[in-house]
């Protein structure tokens, strides 16, 4: 972990030096001080759209000035200053007072900003951010959405996307979610213990959904947005620290352990995506896997378990071992049927039908996905492993077309690499088994 942070420092004196394309650097630094820079000024304004309007107008500054005079020392700092100077300006235009009826105050500098994020203590105004997501009066899609948008920074097509629904609707479910927060009393500061505590399942949830997005970004040009993944895992960590001796929230950590402690062995070293059969597991963090299984002792005391509690039981049988065919995949079916039987959504469903094809066969799998066909047709994955299935029953034509399905949905640059592989690779035994026919 030391070793990716220190990487990700020697950026900015690269760039300082040469003035070169500095704008893709800069993106991958606007979306690691996005989660952190919001919260801070969600809290500072008490106005969800005022906050995203300033972080915008600091990102459009920071182009222009990072690229003139360099990157500066830090750079989650400049942008903080910036955004708040430009909410300011925003509210004096408007002729409106800050949140805590006094009129807009005079801008900040700098070094004044880094001396109010070590006061602040703004490591916990993302978590603070996230139960404001949670608010009681917002169905759970519309938090998720809510979070995504805010915190992930993700685009509306992205996460409308994600919800396998248009982007023109998913806009909408935004906008009326923002209006409820808005029309709603809210508290801008952490819950007390007994609101954390009803909104503690969502919270959880949205953490796992910011994890994944960083594992599989919805960006179609990088696979990993590891910064993310990391403050997914803070984030997680201040969770239990807030709720200690519960078994879902150990759990979640655990969860998060055990995929990111492989993050050095998904990709190759000309960035192709390296299937979980074939990654050298030396190259796992086993320390990080060692800390899950404690985790998971400690929540295994509490039964019966709950969803997060069965993920991570899932994700520890492909992290011990330590080679492919020292997975238990009979255990991996009878936990992803338990974790049906508590949430039979349909990529749930689906994910069982995975560990199936492992123990019952490709043919018992596929009929499992059949039911799966309309609400998942706009999901990548459910295509791509339907032509899995199908290429594993000597159907190549149908899987070719299964993964061409996949492939017109959007997916990051190397699993398109991977898509097309699998294309080719249909077609060659396409040709083969017309040649024996012959």
């Amino acid at each position: 972990m030391q070793g990716s942070r220190s990487a990700r420092s020697a950026g900015p004196v690269v760039f300082w030096h040469r003035r070169i394309k500095i704008s893709a650097w800069l993106e991958v630094r606007f979306a690691e001080s996005r989660p952190r820079a919001l919260a801070a000024l969600t809290r500072q304004f008490r106005d969800v759209d005022l906050a995203e309007e300033a972080f915008a107008d600091a990102c459009v500054r920071a182009l222009r000035a990072w690229s003139e005079r360099g990157v500066p020392d830090n750079p989650l700092a400049w942008l903080l200053t910036t955004a708040r100077n430009a909410g300011i300006d925003r509210l004096r235009k408007a002729g409106r007072a800050l949140a805590d009826g006094t009129e807009a105050e005079s801008a900040l500098y700098e070094d004044e900003m880094i001396e109010r994020i070590d006061q602040d203590g703004l490591r916990d105004d993302v978590l603070r951010l996230l139960f404001i997501c949670c608010h009681p009066s917002l169905n759970r899609k519309d938090q998720l959405a809510l979070a995504l948008k805010i915190v992930a920074g993700l685009s509306v097509t992205e996460i409308a996307r994600a919800f396998l629904i248009k982007p023109r609707t998913m806009e909408q479910r935004l906008t009326r979610a923002k209006r409820t927060v808005a029309a709603n009393p809210v508290p801008f500061e952490t819950p007390d213990l007994l609101e954390r505590g009803r909104r503690l399942n969502e919270v959880s949830l949205m953490i796992y959904i910011l994890f994944n997005e960083g594992w599989s970004t919805s960006a179609a040009e990088t696979q990993m947005r590891l910064p993310l993944c990391e403050e997914a895992i803070r984030l997680a960590r201040l969770l239990l620290d807030l709720f200690p001796g519960m078994a879902e929230q150990m759990s979640l950590l655990a969860l998060l352990l055990i995929q990111h402690s492989r993050r050095e062995a998904r990709m190759d070293a000309e960035g192709n995506l390296v299937p979980l059969d074939d990654q050298d597991r030396e190259t796992w963090d086993w320390p990080m896997i060692e800390e899950a299984a404690v985790l998971m002792q400690k929540a295994a005391r509490h039964i019966p378990p709950g969803p997060m509690q069965l993920q991570a039981a899932i994700a520890m049988e492909h992290g011990r071992a330590r080679r492919r065919d020292e997975t238990d995949w009979a255990r991996i079916e009878t936990l992803y049927a338990a974790l049906a039987a508590q949430q039979p959504t349909p990529i749930v469903r689906l994910n069982h039908a995975a560990a199936v094809a492992e123990t019952s066969g490709p043919g018992t799998a596929l009929a499992m996905l059949e039911p799966l066909a309309g609400p998942l047709v706009s999901y990548r994955w459910y295509h791509a492993m339907r032509a899995s299935l199908l290429a594993d029953l000597d159907r190549p034509d149908e899987a070719r077309a299964a993964y061409q399905a996949a492939l017109d949905l959007d997916p990051t640059g190397p699993e398109a690499k991977v898509l097309r592989a699998k294309i080719t690779e249909c077609e060659e035994n396409s040709a083969r088994l017309s040649g024996n026919r012959m």
